[in-house]
């Protein structure tokens, strides 16, 4: 299966930057739509800042996207949010989980509720840097299976974690490598952050 590691960033995106966009094939066919989902719970102080942020990511790859957060019923006004967004922007789109919790279930709810052909996660906590989509994206149309954005990979910054968070993350990680498949070993399973 092929996999690609993704040198991380722990740097915000700056809307008006000038981003260095990996090149986008294109095949004379309309390029293949993205959905990423957002899993949050009580994410109303990032979740603005975050869709900002990935929609300026995303925007100049001019690739068919959808953005679908899907939300665990946060009581601090997390859906409130996006719906504002949503009506400004139709590709952002808000999904609510009432009486159900747990990221996975979250994900899956998302990836149910998209006609795209790559899909992706991110978390909401603002960890994870928008600014990787483009590559991870060229790496999923390139050919690979999965494309994993890591802190784990040559590059990653650990440095802000405190010892114990270090310390539970690679049990965690030690703890999967029984289950993986030898030779298709992930070093970061536990990552929130990839599309398929």
């Amino acid at each position: 299966m092929p996999s690609v590691s993704i040198k991380p960033s722990s740097t915000r995106v700056d809307p008006a930057a000038d981003l260095p966009l990996p090149a986008m094939e294109h095949t004379g066919s309309a390029p293949e739509k993205l959905a990423l989902v957002i899993p949050t719970l009580c994410e109303a102080e990032n979740i603005g800042g975050l869709l900002r942020d990935v929609r300026t990511v995303l925007d100049p790859l001019n690739v068919p996207y959808e953005i679908l957060v899907v939300d665990d019923d946060s009581p601090d006004g997390t859906g409130a949010a996006v719906s504002a967004i949503a009506l400004e922007d139709p590709r952002v789109r808000l999904l609510v989980r009432k009486g159900e919790r747990g990221l996975s279930g979250a994900v899956l709810h998302g990836w149910e509720n998209t006609d795209a052909a790559i899909l992706g996660v991110m978390d909401a906590d603002l960890q994870h840097p928008p600014e990787l989509l483009p590559q991870l994206l060229s790496a999923i149309r390139e050919g690979a299976d999965i494309a994993i954005g890591s802190r784990y990979t040559p590059g990653g910054d650990l440095s802000q974690w405190n010892p114990v968070r270090k310390l539970l993350s690679a049990v965690a990680v030690w703890a999967t490598w029984p289950i993986q498949r030898p030779g298709v070993r992930a070093r970061d399973p536990m990552t929130g952050f990839f599309l398929v």
